[in-house]
Formats: C-alpha cells, structure tokens, sequence
C-alpha cells in the first residue's frame, strides 16, 4: 500500500531525513471578528526530523516550529498573538509535535501523535496529502485542524477563531 500521492517504489528509503526549515511552510488559516474575516498566515519551522522504518508503520516525525515567527501580515496582530494573551513566546518559544504512529489505508495516510503548545500538550491527527521521492529527499505534504481552546489559548472568544487549519509543505533530506 502506498502513501498517497505515490507509488509503492517511489516510498522513501529507510534512514533518518534532517527537515530543511528554509524550504519547508507552516500555514495557516483561520477567521476573526466572529468568523467574518479570514485570517492566513505562517509560521517558521526551527529542527525537525523525519525516520522512516523498514517498516513503515514504525516511521516517526518529530519537528518544532518557532512560535515567535507567527505572521499573519498585521503587526499588531502579530504581537498580540505572541504575547502572554495567546502564545507566550517568552515562556514557550516552541511549538512541537512528535508522531506516535503511522496509520495508512487505501485512501490515505496519517500521523497520530502529540503536539505541544503554551506548555500544553494534546492529541492531534495530521493527514498525509502527498509524498515525493527523488535520491536523498522527501516532499510532503500534510493537513491538521488545530482547536486551540485544548491548548488552554482562549482569549477572545467569539472574537479570534478558534479552530486553526494548518497546511504543511516540508522537504526534508537524508
């Protein structure tokens, strides 16, 4: 069975992948002002890695992403998201996730694993859009829905969205 988005000789080498942070995106999107606005925008990522097992259902990712490098393109925004009302970059200058498992089916591929933001940590689900393979490099492409109430960020409700859609674009090379 396949990753989606690839063949079967395409799945990558077994061995530890370094992600690179300069090639790789954080996305995200979410609504304000009572789900009226959109709100997009990015994050960076700082160290990750991705191991791919012999067997594939033992591959593990584990990656942080530098909670300051929130941008959303509104500088006010940006501050305010980054103080101690909602990320407490200060006190938390990372947010990370490291997988527990790989589920794949017919359909597609997930990551089961743990994420932990502003000292909280839960569960999250990131599904596996797509995996390219080319020598010593992996391409991938992954979704997750983030609630941040469960990270104990509820400030403004009602006002903030509180349901973040992120998209991620990682390469990462062996």
């Amino acid at each position: 069975m396949a990753i989606p988005g690839t063949a079967e000789q395409s799945l990558p080498a077994a061995g530890t992948y370094e992600i690179d942070p300069v090639a790789s995106t954080v996305r995200f999107d979410t609504r304000a002002v009572f789900g009226l606005l959109p709100v997009r925008g990015t994050f960076t990522i700082s160290h990750g890695r991705i191991t791919v097992a012999e067997s594939p259902g033992e591959s593990s990712v584990e990656v942080a992403m530098n909670a300051a490098s929130f941008e959303s393109g509104n500088q006010q925004r940006d501050d305010h998201v980054r103080s101690s009302d909602y990320l407490d970059v200060a006190r938390h200058p990372e947010i990370a996730f490291r997988s527990q498992s790989l589920g794949r089916s017919a359909e597609d591929a997930s990551l089961q694993g743990e994420m932990t933001a502003c000292g909280v940590s839960q569960p999250v689900l990131v599904t596996i859009n797509s995996v390219a393979c080319e020598d010593r490099r992996i391409t991938a492409d992954a979704t997750a829905t983030i609630d941040r109430y469960a990270f104990g960020i509820t400030k403004a409700k009602g006002m903030t969205g509180r349901r973040l859609k992120i998209t991620l674009e990682v390469v990462a090379n062996r």
